[in-house]
């Protein structure tokens, strides 16, 4: 997620202490360290991106995500429909 913040910039507004967040950014961009869940909601809440981005297991889990998070509530609910009857579908041939 490109999002043009530096490190220090997104640490601090994701409620880091100006003194460490980008010392602890760095940290965990580079897995030293592993941020707790709630963190990683405000590093998303940040990103506009939701929490199970940062765990999502390949690239194109990730962009789903990013893409359903994106949508309106109805939206959401007219792409699960769709999803869930392409996943009955495929179950069937």
């Amino acid at each position: 997620m490109g999002a043009g913040l530096s490190q220090e910039r997104l640490g601090l507004e994701a409620g880091l202490e100006p003194e460490s967040a980008s010392a602890r950014m760095n940290r965990y961009e580079t897995g030293t360290r592993v941020p707790d869940l709630e963190l990683m909601e405000r590093i998303g809440f940040v990103l506009s991106v939701p929490a199970a981005y940062f765990y999502a297991s390949d690239d194109q889990v990730a962009e789903l995500l990013v893409a359903f998070h994106a949508l309106s509530p109805k939206l959401r609910d007219k792409a699960l429909d769709m999803v869930k009857t392409a996943g009955q579908r495929t179950k069937t041939l």
